[in-house]
């Protein structure tokens, strides 16, 4: 296995252009995981943890080596929520939400809050950038578009975030889990709310439904709280595997949206 340490950006973008199908390693939580029990050899890897323009974090800007042990003290409620759910404190200190999104799997815990702000994936490569939003960036379970000798660079966020908004996920037990459903749940001054769940199909899944009825409903009433939780239940796509089955992801799906709704709530 050949491996490659870049120092800059720079370096690691011509490292990427010479060896454009060769592995990224960043953190190395998930990767190594393959590697160690799943038999995975890469020919190539270049390792990008040290490299300093990605772990930038700058206003709407997250650098893509940014930690989790980061994001759970960061400024962001709901991604700092998430941040906290992830693994042990090693896990955190090493694991990042660049790391997240190339794995692009649907129990991603930082994926929900990308959805729910409609955040953007910045990848550059030697040939330039470009920025895509993160539904047509991740396009099924660990598949996502990015191309050879790309890199993620980081995670834009819109300018103004919701100042209400609250992450919730569902485990065996209550730390250093894969989630068997997750959800985040965001509301504006203006009532408009936005619901993202991860773990309930291929792909993180935006209750559009959901969204607008609950939207149009300045103080929802019991009845609206339970309507928001069916519509939920109804728009998402859960599988039944070794952690769970379909019918209870769909429920803890409409209970947690619910719980959630209820926290952003005025």
């Amino acid at each position: 296995m050949e491996t490659t340490i870049p120092r800059d950006l720079d370096e690691a973008l011509a490292a990427a252009a010479a060896a454009p199908e060769a592995t990224i390693l960043a953190g190395g939580t998930d990767l190594m995981v393959s590697v160690n029990l799943h038999g995975l050899r890469p020919a190539a890897v270049i390792a990008i943890r040290r490299i300093p323009e990605l772990r930038e974090w700058d206003g709407d800007f997250i650098g893509a080596g940014v930690t989790y042990r980061r994001l759970e003290a960061g400024p962001i409620p709901a991604l700092a929520a998430a941040a906290r759910t992830v693994g042990s404190p090693q896990i955190r200190s090493a694991g990042t939400i660049g790391g997240n999104l190339g794995t692009a799997s649907p129990a991603g815990d930082s994926l929900p809050f990308l959805a729910a702000v409609d955040a953007a994936i910045v990848l550059r490569s030697a040939a330039g950038e470009r920025i895509v939003p993160w539904d047509e960036f991740i396009t099924g379970p660990k598949r996502n578009t990015r191309k050879p000798g790309e890199l993620i660079i980081g995670v834009r966020l819109p300018a103004r975030l919701p100042a209400r908004q609250a992450f919730a996920k569902v485990g065996v037990r209550n730390a250093m889990v894969i989630a068997i459903a997750s959800c985040c749940v965001t509301r504006d001054e203006d009532g408009g709310t936005r619901v993202a769940l991860g773990s309930v199909g291929p792909t993180t899944i935006r209750a559009r439904r959901a969204e607008a009825m609950i939207s149009a409903e300045r103080r929802p009433s019991e009845a609206a709280k339970q309507e928001f939780a069916r519509l939920v239940m109804e728009e998402v796509r859960p599988i039944t595997d070794h952690r769970s089955t379909a019918e209870y992801r769909r429920h803890a799906a409409g209970v947690m949206a619910r719980r959630l709704l209820e926290r952003v709530l005025p």
